[in-house]
């Protein structure tokens, strides 16, 4: 996926303002299952033991591709739910820098509220898929 806004700090403040317009959570989830509908094709060879995220009940699958000044993120789920929190990770840090993507904390989930409505493993799995983010980063970060 390749960002949308110009940096990850726009992509977050993007994100906080696209939730405030939904009245409760019911409609929130629903937009998380809609925006899970946009993640790219994921093809089926790369949905292997080795791009397996764990941590996650559900199936998630991620691959990073690039260096430095750009790592590309692509991923997918089985969950529809899930697959919007990964929508909403890959809007935020796909397409940056490795020094970018350090930089940023994932304020958006609290901006949304996220945390306080996702079950204790949907939440776990989002700690997994950014902890993944992270060190991939941190392994292509300049020294």
């Amino acid at each position: 996926m390749q960002p949308t806004e110009a940096t990850a700090a726009e992509a977050q403040a993007a994100i906080v303002d696209e939730f405030s317009f939904f009245g409760d959570w019911s409609e929130r989830y629903q937009y998380l299952i809609d925006l899970g509908r946009k993640l790219p094709p994921f093809p089926d060879e790369w949905k292997t033991e080795e791009n397996r995220l764990h941590g996650c009940q559900s199936l998630v699958w991620i691959v990073a591709e690039g260096g430095a000044d750009e790592l590309v993120f692509k991923a997918t789920s089985d969950s529809s739910i899930v697959s919007g929190l990964v929508y909403l990770a890959l809007r935020v840090y796909s397409g940056r820098s490795a020094a970018e993507i350090l930089a940023t904390t994932p304020d958006y989930i609290a901006g949304i509220g996220l945390s306080k409505h996702l079950s204790p493993t949907r939440s776990n799995g989002l700690v997994a898929l950014l902890q993944f983010i992270q060190d991939t980063a941190r392994r292509h970060a300049p020294d």
